[in-house]
C-alpha cells in the first residue's frame, strides 16, 4: 500500500478533505470496489488514538493496528457492506457507498445524530461535505437499534453523479420543503 499520506492538516482552513486527498488515504476504497457494491468508505484525517471501527469489524475489513494513531485501513474484499463501523466512529467520519443501488442511482449510508429522524420513503437534501444541498435524495432506510447507542444510520438515495460528493442530509424538519435548490 505505500507510504500512508499525512491528512492531518489539509482542512485546518476550510474543515474540508479534498476528495483527490482522500483518494490517497488508506480507508478510501478503488473505484473498481465502489462499482461492485456496498464498501465502506472512511474519510478519516486525524491521526489521534482511535479505533472503534477495528473493534467492530467482525469480519477484519478494516485495520488501524499499532500505533492507534494510524489511519484506518480498509480491505474491500473483507468488507461485506454491514455497516457496523458507521455509527462507531466518533468523528461521523464512516459512509458505506453503493454505486450499485440501481442503474441510475447510488445509495449512501452515514451516521445521522439529528432530531426528529426522517421517515423511509421521504426526499430530502444531499449536502456535500461542507453542508451545502446538492441535489434531492429519498430516505430508503433508517436503523436505530439499541446497540448503535443513539447515533441512527441513514441510506439514502442518489443520483449516481453525485457519489463522490453527497455525504449526508439537510437537516430534517416534518413539513419542511427546502428543496427548491439545485434541485
Amino acid at each position: 500500500m505505500g507510504k500512508t499520506p499525512d491528512l492531518s492538516n489539509l482542512s485546518r482552513d476550510t474543515g474540508i478533505i479534498a476528495k483527490k486527498d482522500l483518494e490517497v488515504s488508506p480507508g478510501y476504497p478503488s473505484e473498481k470496489n465502489l462499482k461492485e457494491g456496498p464498501v465502506v468508505l472512511i474519510e478519516c484525517n486525524g491521526k489521534i488514538p482511535c479505533n472503534p471501527c477495528e473493534t467492530v469489524c467482525k469480519r477484519g475489513a478494516i485495520v488501524v493496528g499499532e500505533p492507534i494513531t494510524n489511519l484506518p485501513r480498509v480491505n474491500p474484499e473483507k468488507c461485506n457492506g454491514c455497516g457496523l463501523c458507521i455509527p462507531k466512529c466518533p468523528g461521523l467520519a464512516i459512509f458505506l457507498i453503493d454505486a450499485s443501488y440501481s442503474e441510475d442511482r447510488a445509495a449512501i449510508s452515514f451516521a445521522h445524530e439529528y432530531l426528529p429522524l426522517p421517515r423511509e420513503g421521504s426526499e430530502i437534501g444531499a449536502v456535500n461535505r461542507r453542508g451545502e444541498v446538492i441535489c434531492k435524495g429519498k430516505v430508503v432506510r433508517v436503523r436505530n437499534p439499541q446497540s448503535y447507542d443513539h447515533t441512527a444510520v441513514v441510506t439514502i438515495s442518489i443520483p449516481k453523479k453525485y457519489i463522490h460528493e453527497a455525504r449526508g442530509m439537510k437537516r430534517y424538519v416534518q413539513g419542511y420543503k427546502g428543496l427548491e435548490k439545485n434541485g
